[in-house]
């Protein structure tokens, strides 16, 4: 999936919401050490920064050189280049060593990984006992009860054009693989439903639908999901493009620790 978010990485990064502080204090909570975590596929950082409130270092990987270069700063996070080309070993020495890693994250992004591979250097790297693997997407957005139909067949005209790991998001993570024992926040086929909010603008929400995956790939393809008659009707569902709303990130979470 490398370059999948290159050409939209500024937008990207100014369009996703910020995730809450208590989700990050309670996943600490879970780990006896706090030394090192690893964020893998960052993006932007929005997840690793937070984790840093919590732990000395986070090694915030990515295979898009574009999105690590909107990392945000942060004095305990380290952003790292690892191309699918990088072998586990490798990997693996980059972020610390084997048997090394209190907590592993990854926000709104597993669901491009090659599960199996990414899920061997998990278990490698976790700390054994007390390392914790957390990992978490949202699906869809609620906004009000005229927009929200209109988003849904928004999104379903996307799907053509989304990576077949996507259904996995588009089932909320339920039907996702994770071989690892609960901590009590979700479990493999029952992930943890939280929410998030974020204050928006019509211009804010654009931005949000313009940087997605599928409606990026549409368009390399010559499909214009956003056109001006679609803008204008997302627009007037949404009460005018002078509106701020309060969107509603339904997320669902998943986490666990290496079985022994």
């Amino acid at each position: 999936m490398a370059g999948l978010f290159d050409k939209q990485a500024a937008v990207y990064a100014h369009a996703r919401p910020t995730f809450p502080s208590q989700w990050f204090s309670m996943l600490a909570a879970l780990t006896p050490h706090h030394s090192l975590a690893w964020d893998a596929g960052t993006g932007n950082g929005q997840a690793a920064i937070s984790v840093a409130e919590h732990y000395e270092q986070v090694i915030a990987t990515d295979i898009s050189e574009e999105q690590l270069k909107h990392g945000i700063k942060h004095p305990r996070v380290r952003y790292l280049h690892t191309p699918s080309s990088m072998s586990d070993d490798e990997l693996v020495s980059l972020i610390g060593g084997e048997n090394s890693v209190d907590l592993v994250t990854v926000s709104v992004a597993l669901h491009w990984f090659d599960l199996d591979r990414f899920y061997s250097q998990v278990k490698r790297l976790l700390r054994k006992p007390g390392g914790v693997i957390a990992v978490w997407t949202y699906n869809g957005i609620q906004v009000s009860s005229e927009f929200d139909p209109l988003m849904w067949g928004f999104s379903e005209k996307t799907l053509p054009f989304r990576n077949p790991n996507f259904k996995y998001a588009l089932d909320c993570y339920r039907t996702l693989p994770f071989p690892f024992e609960s901590v009590g926040v979700g479990c493999e086929g029952q992930p943890e439903t939280l929410e998030m909010t974020k204050e928006m603008s019509f211009q804010g929400f654009l931005g949000l639908v313009r940087s997605s995956s599928g409606v990026n790939t549409a368009k390399e393809q010559g499909v214009d999901l956003l056109s001006e008659n679609v803008v204008k009707d997302f627009e007037k569902a949404w009460g005018g493009p002078e509106l701020v709303r309060t969107v509603i990130f339904k997320t669902y979470m998943l986490a666990g620790k290496v079985k022994v």
